[in-house]
């Protein structure tokens, strides 16, 4: 049975930098190109397209194979796609310069193929060398560096329309050399593009790198830059099992840049927690560290009886007020300036929110807030907390994991959590029904419920 009219397969399998591959050969722009094509033709409902690893073809790539029939397609580039997809996928009938019908080669190649992957696999097991995977990993620094350097200094924004080194570097002075030498790391990394002295920025590169682009992101990435430079103290805070303090720590921008970055995550999570949490019932809502006040923001949109009151540092809050003011629900939205550790918190709220804020605080910190926001809620109110959540071994999702660690070089106390801990501290705090709502992306919610 074939769901599909067509199945195309298309190898992307990734290998080391200088060993022959489809992707080496233009598999991933090949892949894109047959997407659109197929998009264009109204063809994606009748035609199934698969990414696959090596075939064991890889001096013949990029390497296509459409089934039912078992057509195998070599070398294809994107000039070709239309062709392929308007001749075979449309019409029905293969393009036979590109065909590769031999057999017996085919097969012999492969066969070659996979014995010397194993030979020299097994050959490097023998020497004791460093897995690939492993080199991946401890190299894996390099080019975030190179990107969060180039994102600092503003780089893609310089390059403009088009520049060579020496007037990028003029403009955002810096020697000339070392932004050649930054430039043609970004270019390796496909960020930028070179024509003989002159770089310009990829597609990509200026939709989200550049200063006036509608989807900006350099000002939230920003945060991220400020992040890297705590990790390169995980060895001292390990040792000595807190943050260990840095000069960026105090510096004026930090506070922007980080309400910027958590701004880039939250206003695309925020429209999802509103519809996992419902707004029926709901008309007080109090947002603990709200921030950018997207999840305020986004309830407001939701429904026009929602009043949300924001609770954030005296610092934050003039920045809460203009992505609040932006929005256009200040109406809705007000906002109070002080410290939700020592602050009272009122009373009488349907929700309270915890948005990316638990894993900020140590378990006691925690415990108290929870106990503080139950007194708050009115009957049938619930508590809501997002965040990264553990298993109880503490080692799954990966990303969880490895936030406790971020959580660790950037603040006194704080980790990633478990939903075991989060259920028990919310019981403990008099909440009677405790349960997980699990959201796409990383992380979900722990609710819990005042009777």
């Amino acid at each position: 049975m074939e769901p599909f009219r067509f199945h195309l397969f298309v190898c992307t399998q990734q290998k080391p930098e200088g060993v022959a591959s489809c992707p080496a050969s233009g598999s991933l722009a090949v892949l894109d190109a047959l997407d659109r094509e197929m998009h264009a033709r109204g063809l994606s409902s009748d035609v199934q397209l698969t990414t696959c690893g090596c075939m064991g073809l890889c001096d013949e790539g990029p390497v296509m194979v459409v089934y039912p029939a078992g057509v195998w397609y070599r070398r294809v580039q994107p000039a070709d796609v239309s062709e392929i997809v308007g001749t075979h996928l449309h019409d029905g009938k293969s393009v036979d310069r590109l065909v590769w019908n031999d057999a017996h080669a085919m097969k012999a190649m492969s066969v070659e193929h996979g014995e010397k992957f194993r030979a020299a696999m097994a050959a490097r097991d023998e020497a004791g060398m460093l897995p690939d995977r492993l080199e991946q990993m401890i190299r894996g620094y390099m080019p975030s560096r190179c990107i969060l350097t180039a994102l600092e200094l503003d780089i893609f924004t310089a390059v403009g329309d088009g520049a060579s080194a020496e007037r990028i570097g003029t403009r955002i002075h810096a020697s000339a050399r070392a932004v050649g030498m930054l430039l043609n790391a970004l270019v390796a990394l496909g960020l930028l593009s070179k024509s003989g002295d002159i770089y310009r920025n990829t597609s990509e590169s200026a939709r989200f790198f550049v200063q006036g682009s509608k989807d900006n992101h350099r000002n939230g990435l920003l945060h991220t830059a400020n992040i890297w430079h705590r990790w390169s103290t995980l060895t001292d805070a390990v040792r000595s099992g807190t943050r260990v303090p840095i000069d960026r720590d105090t510096a004026p921008e930090w506070t922007q840049n980080f309400i910027a970055g958590m701004q880039r995550i939250a206003k695309d999570r925020a429209p999802l927690v509103v519809k996992a949490l419902g707004t029926a019932g709901v008309r007080r809502i109090l947002d603990l560290g709200g921030g950018s006040g997207a999840y305020s923001i986004a309830f407001a949109k939701a429904c026009p009886d929602v009043q949300c009151e924001i609770l954030d540092l005296p610092e934050v809050v003039p920045l809460t007020a203009e992505y609040v003011s932006k929005a256009g629900v200040s109406a809705q939205v007000s906002l109070r300036p002080g410290d939700m550790l020592l602050d009272d918190f009122g009373s009488s709220y349907d929700i309270i929110m915890l948005n990316a804020i638990c894993h900020m605080f140590s378990e006691e910190q925690n415990r108290n807030v929870f106990r503080r926001a139950h007194q708050a809620l009115a009957p049938n109110g619930r508590l809501v907390v997002q965040d990264f959540i553990l298993n109880p071994d503490k080692t799954v999702p990966n990303h969880a994991a490895l936030f406790s660690l971020n959580m660790l070089v950037a603040t006194d106390a704080g980790a990633s959590y478990s939903e075991l801990e989060y259920t028990d501290w919310m019981k403990d705090a008099g909440f009677s029904e405790v349960c997980r709502i699990n959201l796409p992306g990383p992380s979900g919610l722990i609710v819990g419920l005042v009777k």
